[in-house]
């Protein structure tokens, strides 16, 4: 593989720089904010344009950790990317001079393991890593690796990193998983779509993320459409050719400042707001009693309600889409730390991502950890100013939110995390009226 350079991996990206949040709670949010493109598609997206040679321009790609790191790892392996504008990505594939995805980028972040599917079918090899991530629980790949040797692959694990090659073109298949995995769904979809022959994947999932990448691949001139809720159905091509996508609106951002609204009891329109595909959250924002209503693109929340009546606990479980995403559960218990009465939390997607309730208790949150997927919270609870560490993603941004509401100043370690998904969220947060002030760790 590539035998003519040496086997050294050479991924330098600028070191994260570690950062702290300070926050001063107690204030309304209210006015504007525009919602980014969505990290769960972006990042699939831009795999996604190494399945061609030619020139893939994606906009409304948000500016954060994530993107980075992928593009140094695209960077690396012989894929042009350039970036000429704000949230502007060009990528073209005419070769790839190295085919190794080393642990240094998987650590960094999980989603570089969704390169097998494209670079496999494509080039016909791949050396990629266990990949990391958050902390929030086992997330396996054998389910990936599965799909692929359905597809005709041969793979071999050892010593941390699967040795991929399809001798010859992959080959249509039936890949039957047997439980939802949505960036399984997009790797399995993703190599089928230059195999040779039909596929079909069963159950695939549901998400809109999905959809914006099926959408991006038919443009490409790719055969693959969604022939039932839970089923996709790929005919092989033998080359695909490039194509402009706009990236979809992250929903989890959305709701992530829906939940800001509600807890601090402001007013905030969201601009760019994919309403369609929060229903679940919706529902659950409106039997707490939280005031929502969607325009074409915007969303407009208005919680000031809540001064005089109270929010409203209520039982959540998390399930794949359309079911309560499980990305939105952290931001809605916050939420249910001001509401009144017990309010049932059943984690059904991952386990121990409920661990970070730990540092909500510490702010004066009333909260019951039962198990890994269960817990039980108790309101209304007035939330205090504390030095709290942030442990994954929705977690840090959760706990901003309860700063946000909390009485006093809170210190948040670990703000870094929230960066890999969120475009600015503090200067977003500054402009609705926030206290929020980002600093390297250690001042």
């Amino acid at each position: 593989m590539a035998d003519a350079r040496p086997f050294h991996w050479e991924f330098n990206p600028e070191p994260v720089r570690r950062e702290v949040l300070r926050i001063e709670g107690g204030r309304r949010l209210e006015g504007t904010v525009s919602i980014s493109g969505a990290k769960n598609a972006a990042l699939k997206l831009m795999a996604a344009a190494t399945l061609t040679g030619e020139r893939c321009r994606f906009t409304n790609v948000p500016e954060i950790e994530d993107v980075r790191v992928l593009t140094e790892v695209l960077r690396d392996i012989g894929v042009t990317v350039d970036h000429p504008a704000p949230n502007v990505y060009e990528i073209a594939s005419g070769d790839a001079e190295w085919l190794f995805v080393p642990l240094e980028a998987a650590a960094k972040m999980r989603a570089s393991f969704i390169l097998l599917g494209p670079l496999l079918t494509r080039f016909g090899r791949v050396i990629i890593s266990n990949p990391g991530g958050d902390r929030i629980g086992r997330r396996p790949v054998n389910l990936h690796v599965d799909a692929m040797r359905a597809l005709g692959a041969e793979i071999e694990y050892r010593n941390g990193y699967y040795f991929a090659k399809a001798p010859g073109r992959l080959r249509g298949a039936a890949i039957n998983f047997p439980q939802i995995t949505v960036m399984g769904t997009e790797n399995a979809m993703l190599a089928a779509v230059l195999a040779d022959g039909h596929t079909v994947i069963e159950p695939a999932a549901e998400e809109p993320e999905v959809d914006d990448l099926i959408s991006f691949l038919q443009k490409m001139g790719a055969q693959v459409e969604r022939t039932a809720p839970n089923r996709i159905e790929i005919e092989g091509r033998r080359r695909l050719r490039g194509a402009d996508h706009s990236v979809v609106p992250d929903r989890i951002e959305a709701g992530t400042f829906i939940a800001a609204a509600g807890v601090t009891h402001g007013r905030i329109t969201l601009q760019g707001a994919p309403c369609d595909h929060l229903g679940a959250f919706l529902k659950v924002m409106a039997d707490m009693g939280v005031s929502i209503s969607c325009g074409n693109d915007t969303i407009e929340v208005d919680a000031t309600s809540t001064d005089l009546e109270p929010l409203r606990g209520c039982d959540i479980e998390t399930q794949p889409y359309p079911g309560l995403a499980t990305d939105l559960q952290p931001p809605t218990c916050v939420l249910l730390t001001q509401a009144t009465g017990s309010s049932h939390v059943h984690e059904s997607v991952f386990e121990d991502r409920l661990e970070w309730l730990g540092e909500l208790r510490r702010m004066g949150a009333n909260v019951e950890i039962a198990d890994q997927h269960h817990a039980i919270i108790n309101g209304p609870t007035p939330l205090h100013g504390e030095e709290v560490e942030i442990g994954d993603l929705r977690a840090g941004a959760s706990l901003i939110l309860a700063a946000l509401a909390a009485d006093g100043t809170t210190t948040i370690r670990g703000a870094h995390h929230v960066h890999r998904g969120y475009e600015k969220i503090d200067a977003k947060f500054l402009e609705l009226g926030a206290r929020i002030e980002r600093l390297p760790e250690g001042t």
